[in-house]
């Protein structure tokens, strides 16, 4: 299968700035650089192979072709929608949040 181009969203990109903002801040610029290896391993994975993800919160809260794809080595999960030319990354979010709560409503702010 060929890989298709990972395109996240602004409040994706924005989640990603804060993660290695708190990174950076807690433990570093070796640490919060890990994590964007880990995030581009994990969505180099997904390009290949969107199929993969979970569609749990998909299924769970009405958001057709919602996925999802934990970070091994980081506490984040990454919800993705796979289109027919690129996967659209949705968000990128802590495990301890309240995702449903996130993910149902574009507007709260992850922190």
């Amino acid at each position: 299968m060929r890989s298709k181009p990972v395109i996240p969203r602004v409040i994706a990109e924005d989640d990603l700035d804060r993660a290695c903002d708190h990174y950076l801040v807690e433990a570093g610029p070796d640490i919060a650089e890990a994590f964007l290896i880990e995030f581009e391993r994990v969505t180099n994975l997904i390009s290949r192979s969107p199929g993969l993800g979970s569609p749990r919160y998909g299924f769970e809260y009405d958001l057709s072709g919602v996925r999802s794809w934990s970070m091994k080595k980081f506490p984040y999960m990454i919800f993705y929608i796979e289109t027919d030319h690129s996967i659209d990354v949705w968000r990128v979010l802590h495990g301890k949040m309240d995702i449903p709560t996130v993910l149902v409503d574009p507007e709260t702010v992850s922190g």
